[in-house]
């Protein structure tokens, strides 16, 4: 999906929103499993990765 590059370009409020999609995303995978619907199992580590790395950067952004 994305790599760290593609986020590093962004700007904060770019990763706010794309956090939040995330997080939606994330949401709806774990209802999925649930519920025994999901098909994509390995997108729950790389939605989970994601959060992680957006989560950095806007850390990052934030004291510099």
């Amino acid at each position: 999906m994305s790599k760290i590059a593609d986020f590093r370009a962004m700007n904060p409020d770019q990763l706010q929103d794309e956090l939040l999609k995330l997080k939606k995303e994330q949401f709806n995978l774990r209802f999925q499993a649930a519920t025994g619907q999901m098909e994509k199992t390995h997108r729950v580590g790389e939605v989970k990765t994601a959060i992680a790395r957006i989560q950095t950067l806007l850390r990052e952004k934030r004291s510099a």
